[in-house]
Parts: C-alpha cells; structure tokens; sequence
C-alpha cells in the first residue's frame, strides 16, 4: 500500500465534502428538476426579458441550489428557495455595469410570447403590450407581479423568496399594479412603436 500525500488527502475532503453538500439524490432531484424547470426559466426569462441570460441563471441557480446546505421541511419549501436564488441572481446580474440596460429584441420578445402563450385566446397584439410594459417596470415590480399572478404564490411565499416582510407586500403588489397599468396605457397610446 502507498503513503497518501497531502494532495490525495485533499482530494479525499474535497469528495467527502461534494457528496455531503448534496442532499439530493440523482432521482430525487431529476424528479424536483421535472417539476421546477419550466417555471423557473419562464419566471427568469420575464423577469429578465432575455432568453439567453435566463438560461444562463437557471443552470446557475440550480447549481447553487445543490451546494446549498439548507435543509427543507418539503417540496414547497424546496420550491421558494430555488426561486429566491434565481430572483437574488437575477438581481446581482442586472446591477453589474455592463447589464444594466436590457432590451428586448423583436425575435427575444416574440419567443418570450410563445413560450408564455395561453389557451385563453388572447390576441398577440395584448401580450406583446404586456410584455413591453413589463419590461418598464423595475425589476422587483416584475417579480412581484410573476410571483404572484404567473406563479400564483401567496404574499407569505413571495415575501420568503424576495426577503421582504409579508405586511409590506400588499402595498408593494398594489404599486406594481398601478405601475403595469400605467405601462400599459402608454403602450396603447403609442400604439405599441418604440
């Protein structure tokens, strides 16, 4: 038998260290995957208005949902911490200095369109205004408003997953609301042109 190095010791903690970190196993998680991927990306796609960039947060954000070491009372639980990963990435991404401005393209917009279509037979026209005014709010009012119509989660989720108090978000819903309204109104007096 051969001495171990210090170098094999190191990669000996490094392994036992990754299998602890993940607290899920490969079934368990493809399962978790099935259920979360597709809200998730629509979620981040909307949020950020950029289909490139929200597939570059949700494989970073389920990264550094497995090598988290938080441990979850359920699935739902499980469910709002990704999201709040994903929010809290989508957040730093758009305060670095080179991704501040985001546009969103005919093709990025048209895209977004089809993957969040609805069978409630609404015109393109109407989600096209939706999506450009969307895109003018800011970033937590977009949240807001996803979290709790696209996702249908209750003011105690979304406050656990965007770290506000549950008191507050009632306003907050409402601002963001008059807000989109308001979005909305310029986008029909303009008639849709940028």
């Amino acid at each position: 038998m051969r001495e171990l190095t210090l170098t094999d010791m190191d990669r000996l903690v490094a392994l036992d260290e990754a299998e602890r970190t993940f607290q899920m196993d490969e079934e368990a998680f493809r399962s978790f995957y099935e259920q979360t991927a597709r809200p998730l990306w629509n979620y981040l796609a909307r949020l950020t208005c950029d289909r490139r960039q929200a597939d570059d947060l949700l494989q970073d954000s389920y990264y550094r949902f497995l090598r988290s070491t938080a441990t979850f009372e359920n699935d739902e639980h499980r469910r709002r911490y990704l999201f709040r990963i994903a929010t809290n990435l989508a957040r730093d991404h758009r305060r670095r200095p080179d991704t501040r401005a985001v546009v969103v393209s005919g093709d990025d917009s048209d895209r977004l369109l089809e993957s969040s279509a609805g069978a409630d037979g609404t015109s393109i026209e109407s989600r096209l205004d939706v999506t450009r005014a969307m895109s003018q709010l800011k970033p937590r009012e977009r949240a807001l408003l996803l979290l709790a119509y696209v996702q249908g989660w209750s003011h105690a989720e979304i406050a656990q997953s965007l770290g506000l108090r549950t008191a507050s978000l009632k306003a907050l819903l409402w601002r963001a609301r008059r807000s989109l309204i308001t979005a909305l109104k310029g986008e029909r007096r303009s008639g849709g042109a940028r």
